[in-house]
């Protein structure tokens, strides 16, 4: 099936807020899982989510990993503001920031420690920003996590991955959830992206009916 790209931002308040109320605890805590165990939990670090949303993850990570500073970068300025809505009731002001920024563009200095992304790629008018930005801010022997949606071969496919996983969500996210996997990447065409960014030493697999998994530690 050929892709079908949506846009690059789901920041409607409509949409932030079906999106930041859904049930997303199993990918984003098998995502956060998956990198933990590539994680040194006992020291200290900088770890950046590009494309957070509405913040889970950047707060899951932050209490896994109390000795590092976690940021979180979005486009969408509803997105963020419920981030930082999740962030003042968390106790973790200290150590999670969120930031207003459109790849390739970020106002960070120095490099990071592990820089992760989940389900940003498919949005990207160029996926070539996430990958470039990610070789640039990770540093040398860092670790890398990306995680996206798989693009099915049809949109019979979609439509039924849609009823196995979003039933019971709002149309508006049902229909969102649709888009975003007829928008999706294969693995394939991730794998052609990685080797033009020199990032092919990351390793891609496939951890769930609907997504693809980039991973792994940059060359020191």
């Amino acid at each position: 099936m050929k892709r079908v790209p949506e846009p690059e931002l789901m920041d409607a308040p409509a949409q932030a807020r079906a999106y930041a109320e859904a049930d997303f605890s199993e990918p984003n805590n098998l995502f956060v899982e998956l990198a933990l165990s590539h994680l040194d939990t006992r020291a200290g670090g900088r770890l950046l989510d590009l494309g957070c949303g509405p913040g889970d993850i950047c707060l899951r990570f932050a209490r896994a990993l109390p000795r590092w500073n976690i940021a979180g970068l979005d486009a969408g300025p509803n997105m963020l503001a419920l981030a930082r809505q999740a962030l003042r009731s968390s106790g973790l002001e200290q150590r999670v920031e969120f930031v207003q920024s459109r790849l390739p563009d970020h106002p960070f200095s120095g490099q990071f420690d592990a820089v992760v992304s989940n389900s940003l790629l498919h949005h990207l008018p160029d996926p070539m920003s996430l990958w470039q930005s990610i070789a640039r801010l990770t540093r040398p022997g860092g670790f890398v996590q990306v995680m996206d949606l798989h693009r099915p071969a049809d949109r019979k496919t979609a439509s039924e991955l849609v009823e196995v996983h979003a039933a019971g969500e709002p149309e508006v996210l049902q229909k969102d959830f649709h888009n975003s996997l007829l928008a999706a990447w294969t693995g394939e065409e991730v794998a052609l992206q990685l080797r033009q960014a020199g990032l092919d030493s990351l390793e891609l697999t496939r951890p769930s009916d609907r997504h693809w998994l980039v991973q792994g530690h940059l060359p020191q």
